[in-house]
């Protein structure tokens, strides 16, 4: 089996893995589709790697519908839209846990619940989650939670399709060289006092490889699990992170 021809939805494409997702199912033969909130980043990717680019915000269920009605029937689903905050748990406010819920778990649900809807034979449903949702860390406690939440979603929708060809996995990267670790590096500078060399150094001491993880890699696992032979790989929460536990 081949992905070639077959149409991949990508959310939070404009940035970080969402483009390089774009980047590698582009590569392979996909008919590729990449959303999210801003459009000039979108179009930038869309235009370097031969995508589509729709504007949708995947907190909203009349958006993501909206999104799926623009991008047509997809075959794949990824759904990798997310954000992050850092702050001790006494002084996150309700309005930063809600919208971390929105965008990391509530996100992926309307973007599963629409793309399974829409599926009509093989398909595939990845989520982007993060080591965060197989461990906790300090001061992330809603994202945490949040993409633990997505790792369950993962695991009890992958029984309701065992029966059909489609399949539904997370990948769990540990911290990784994109845009959204640079804001972590900054706020490490700015709580601790760190230069930027110390502040990356910190995040690259939790991986065991003593580095952090290339987009990449997060795409070449996203293409195995749409590739032949992996159609009994289902539920699965799988840890890109050099070994960290």
């Amino acid at each position: 089996m081949s992905i070639e021809g077959k149409r991949v939805l990508i959310t939070g494409g404009g940035t970080g893995v969402g483009a390089d997702l774009a980047r590698g199912f582009a590569a392979a033969g996909a008919e590729v589709v990449i959303a999210g909130r801003r459009l000039a980043p979108l179009e930038d990717v869309a235009a370097r790697v031969g995508a589509r680019a729709v504007t949708a915000d995947v907190t909203d269920e009349e958006s993501v519908a909206a999104m799926f009605a623009a991008a047509g029937p997809c075959d794949i689903v990824i759904a990798n839209a997310g954000a992050a905050e850092s702050a001790p748990l006494g002084r996150t406010t309700l309005a930063q846990w809600n919208a971390m819920m929105a965008v990391n778990l509530t996100g992926v649900f309307l973007t599963f619940r629409a793309g399974l809807g829409q599926m009509k034979g093989w398909g595939r449903l990845i989520a982007v989650a993060s080591t965060a949702g197989l461990k906790g860390y300090a001061y992330v406690a809603p994202y945490a939670a949040a993409k633990h939440g997505v790792v369950g979603l993962t695991r009890s929708l992958a029984l309701e399709v065992a029966r059909k060809p489609v399949t539904v996995n997370a990948l769990c990267p540990g911290f990784l060289d994109t845009e959204m670790t640079e804001r972590s590096v900054a706020n490490i500078m700015d709580k601790t006092g760190m230069d930027a060399a110390a502040a990356r150094s910190s995040l690259e001491a939790t991986n065991p490889q003593k580095r952090l993880i290339q987009p990449a890699e997060v795409t070449a696992a996203a293409l195995w699990l749409c590739a032949n032979g992996s159609e009994g790989i289902n539920g699965q929460a799988i840890a890109i992170a050099g070994g960290e536990t």
